[in-house]
């Protein structure tokens, strides 16, 4: 014979619903159509809907959408007679926020329900996403080929904390008082142009105070006017610094534009929680970079150093010998550079290196590159030209550059130069031998009395 769902107390035993309403963990009764019948007073503490507002509607409204179909499949298993003591998945509470739930739930065959008891783990899985998400940050900071990878990676680590479909990264470059916005993903807006920290943005407020940000419709009413939300129709911003070891770099930041995610007080805690490893990855990442361009790169004009040049110049001739290019190399040294530096000190002489370099670059094309490989020689890769008047002209214009009056520290400086000139392959099917002939060339135009370019045929 079936015996009642909730059996009347014998004696004077308190009744079944008052004894469960007392249990922390929420008993709940579901019927064969997916629909609450019963649920306890801790429900409301756990979920946030009272009884009256949940009873007859259908239990899967409330799961998270991303677990719904696996919940659905563990309903069905358990009505199939098949208990699930630690079945675990997440809701959505009447606030918003994401809970995680672990269930322990079997099929009432005499009453034609499911019985579940919820026990709500949300913390306990903070906890260990917050383990784990650390430990990936530091895994990104030493993986990650560049700080648009690193970003990427903390963008995907994030959103497995919270909800990060609006994400960016704000990074404040105090020498230059300018904050970009290098990491911007965002629905309905473009990454902003770069601006200065006193600008009015949010993320200057963050960086400016190192002090996290949460807005929302209850405190943007008494927010400044001067730091206006981003994007269109905005509902809540967090923004937390990131703290770096010599001050505030930057911030991370995520937004919300519609009412099925909005961010809390637990939710700054937690950014802000994996903020300072965070801020350690970037400034790693950075160091690297910084370190991989300067030991590639002259550090007083910032051209390619002779590595870099070799590599590029191997790259141009490997796709030449593929698609029948013609690279020409310049080699390219100024016409008594020395007696200026001795003259005038060290301080006008790299006034004049750079004052040359930009004078050079503006002679030859973005694809081509200009190379310093000591002292006052540089020289110049033009990947493909049509043929060899191409790179006698583009001599030619940089003879005429040079050979304008130099302004430098209040003093009138007049230069030129000898340049040299390889073209592949005529002269040379190598770099090696390339820049060989080059180098060859340009001292046979610095024998001619300099402020002039050969060719490496012109000379015997």
């Amino acid at each position: 014979m079936n015996q009642p769902l909730f059996p009347p107390p014998s004696g004077g035993a308190p009744p079944i619903g008052h004894v469960m309403d007392l249990l922390l963990d929420a008993v709940c009764v579901v019927d064969a159509e997916g629909r609450y019948v019963f649920v306890s007073a801790a429900f409301e503490r756990i979920f946030g809907y009272a009884p009256e507002e949940i009873i007859g509607r259908p239990m899967i409204e409330l799961v998270h959408p991303d677990d719904r179909e696996r919940t659905l499949q563990a309903a069905n298993e358990i009505m199939a007679g098949q208990p699930k003591p630690h079945f675990q998945n997440r809701y959505v509470r009447k606030d918003g926020r994401v809970i995680h739930i672990m269930w322990s739930a079997r099929w009432s065959e005499a009453d034609g329900v499911r019985i579940a008891v919820a026990h709500d783990i949300t913390e306990f899985k903070r906890a260990e996403q917050m383990q784990v998400a650390l430990h990936a940050i530091s895994e990104a900071a030493h993986s990650a080929a560049d700080l648009m990878t690193l970003f990427r990676h903390i963008h995907q680590i994030v959103g497995k904390l919270l909800p990060a479909n609006n994400f960016f990264v704000a990074l404040y470059d105090a020498k230059k008082d300018e904050l970009s916005f290098p990491y911007f993903v965002d629905q309905c807006d473009q990454a902003p142009a770069p601006c200065r920290l006193d600008s009015g943005t949010l993320s200057g407020e963050v960086i400016r105070s190192g002090q996290a940000l949460l807005l929302t419709p209850d405190t943007r009413a008494s927010a400044e006017p001067a730091r206006p939300p981003a994007g269109r129709d905005l509902l809540d911003w967090l923004g937390v610094p990131l703290a770096g070891q010599h001050g505030v770099i930057g911030a991370l930041v995520v937004q919300s534009y519609s009412g099925e995610v909005r961010y809390t007080e637990q939710d700054k805690a937690l950014l802000q929680f994996v903020s300072t490893q965070v801020a350690a990855a970037i400034e790693r990442k950075q160091t690297e970079t910084r370190l991989h361009y300067l030991a590639r790169h002259d550090q007083l004009t910032a051209l390619p150093n002779r590595e870099l040049f070799h590599d590029r110049l191997c790259a141009a001739l490997a796709e030449a010998r593929r698609d029948g290019q013609r690279p020409a190399v310049l080699y390219l040294d100024l016409d008594r550079f020395k007696s200026v530096n001795d003259s005038y000190g060290h301080d006008i002489g790299d006034l004049l290196l750079c004052e040359a370099v930009a004078r050079i670059r503006r002679c030859v094309r973005e694809s081509d590159t200009v190379g310093r490989i000591g002292g006052d020689e540089f020289v110049v890769l033009l990947p493909g030209i049509g043929r060899p008047g191409h790179a006698a002209a583009i001599a030619a214009d940089i003879l005429a550059a040079l050979a304008q009056p130099f302004e430098l520290g209040g003093r009138h400086v007049r230069m030129s130069a000898s340049i040299g000139m390889a073209i592949y392959p005529e002269h040379g099917e190598d770099d090696r031998t390339l820049l060989r002939r080059a180098d060859d060339t340009m001292y046979a135009a610095k024998r001619r009395g300099g402020n002039c370019a050969l060719m490496s045929e012109e000379v015997p």
